[in-house]
C-alpha cells in the first residue's frame, strides 16, 4: 500500500454512456479505502482552471443509469504545452491530490502519460470510448451501448425500406475503428458492411448489391458505412452507386451523436464499475502509468505506453467472412 490521500478523478474526451457509473465506482472504492475524492470538471481544461469539487458517496448517488458525464468534458489545446501541464500540475498539487485516475480514450492516456512522466504522479487510465479502438483491453465503456442504439435504428430503417423498398446507406461512427460498423451490421442483417480497416470498391460493392438482386432480395437492403470508410462516408457512397445503378431508390441516415448518448446497458455499467474498482486498487498497490481492462472477462493491466503505442486492434478475420455468409 503507498501513500496515497487523495485522489483525482475526470473524464475527457467524447463522452461515452458508462463514464458516470465508472466515476461512481471510482468514488466509492477510494472512500471505502479511507480514501479523500476530488472531481475535476472538463478534464485537462479543469486541471488547467482550477474547477475541482470534493466527492462524496451522495455525490455518484442515482447517475450509475445516466449516460454522458457529470464532471464534463472539454478538449484542452493548453495541455499539450509544457507551460500548460506545468499549470495543472500546480492546481493539482494546491487540492491535495495525490493520484489520478483518467477516464478517455487514446488523446486522455496520452496527456496522462506526459503528466505522469513529468510530475511523478501516479496515474491509472480507464479506457472510455464507443468506437472500442483502445489496445489493452477486449471491451471499453460506452461501445456495447452505442452498439445497440444502432441495432435499433437499423431494425427501424430496415421497416421503411422494405415498405419503400429502398437501398438504405447508414452511417455510424467510426472514424479509425470499424467495431461499431461490423458488429451493428452483423446484429441488424445488413447486406454490405464498409469499414476504414478493409477498403471495398464501389464497384465490388455495386457487384455485391446486383448478386443480391438476383437472389430475390429487391424489397430492401441495408449497407452499413463506418464514417472512416476510405470512399468518403455514406453520402458520397451513394452517389457513387445511383450514378451506376439509377433504377436504385436510394437514401442516406447519419445516425452522428446519437450513438454517444443514451442510458448505459447493462454490460457497460458492470464494466465500468469493475474497471472503476480495480483502478483504485491498482493505484493502491502502487501502480502507474497503467490502463485497466478486460480480457476474456477478466480485469487486467497494460502499460500506458503500450496502450496508446499498439495500433495493431484488428477486426476478426471470421467476422469479416460472417457478414458475406449472413448475406446470401
Amino acid at each position: 500500500m503507498v501513500n496515497i490521500k487523495r485522489i483525482g478523478v475526470f473524464t475527457s474526451g467524447g463522452d461515452a454512456p458508462g463514464m458516470n457509473a465508472c466515476i461512481r465506482a471510482v468514488v466509492r472504492t477510494a472512500l471505502y479505502e479511507k480514501l479523500s475524492v476530488t472531481g475535476i470538471y472538463q478534464g485537462y481544461q479543469g486541471m488547467l482552471d482550477g474547477n475541482f469539487t470534493e466527492m462524496t458517496s451522495r455525490s455518484v448517488s442515482n447517475i450509475i443509469q445516466l449516460g454522458g458525464t457529470i464532471l464534463k468534458t472539454a478538449r484542452c489545446l493548453e495541455f499539450k504545452t509544457k507551460e500548460g501541464r506545468a499549470k495543472a500540475y500546480e492546481n493539482v498539487k494546491a487540492a491535495g491530490i495525490d493520484a489520478l485516475v483518467a477516464i478517455g480514450g487514446d488523446g486522455t492516456f496520452t496527456g496522462a502519460d506526459f503528466f505522469s512522466k513529468e510530475y511523478d504522479i501516479p496515474v491509472i487510465c480507464i479506457p472510455g470510448t464507443i468506437d472500442n479502438d483502445l489496445y489493452g483491453s477486449d471491451f471499453t465503456l460506452g461501445y456495447d451501448t452505442a452498439t445497440n442504439t444502432v441495432i435499433e435504428a437499423i431494425d427501424k430503417i430496415r421497416d421503411t425500406a422494405a415498405s419503400h423498398e429502398r437501398l438504405f446507406f447508414i452511417e455510424v461512427m467510426g472514424r479509425d475503428s470499424g467495431c461499431i460498423a461490423l458488429n451493428a451490421g452483423i446484429a441488424g442483417g445488413a447486406e454490405a458492411i464498409l469499414l476504414p480497416e478493409k477498403e471495398t470498391a464501389i464497384d465490388e460493392l455495386i457487384a455485391h448489391l446486383s448478386a443480391a438482386d438476383g437472389r430475390g432480395k429487391k424489397s430492401s437492403s441495408i449497407v452499413i458505412v463506418a464514417e472512416g470508410d476510405q470512399n468518403g462516408g455514406a453520402y458520397n457512397v451513394a452517389k457513387k452507386v445511383k450514378e451506376k445503378f439509377d433504377y436504385y431508390d436510394t437514401k442516406v441516415s447519419i445516425l452522428g451523436h446519437l450513438q454517444r448518448g443514451g442510458s448505459p446497458s447493462s454490460f457497460d455499467r458492470v464494466l465500468a464499475s469493475r474497471l472503476g474498482f480495480a483502478a483504485v486498487k491498482e493505484l493502491l498497490k502502487g501502480n502507474n502509468r497503467m490502463t485497466v481492462g478486460v480480457r476474456g472477462n477478466e480485469v487486467v493491466t497494460t502499460p500506458l505506453e503500450e496502450a496508446i503505442n499498439n495500433k495493431e486492434y484488428k477486426l476478426s478475420s471470421d467476422m469479416l467472412e460472417l457478414v458475406q455468409v449472413l448475406a446470401i
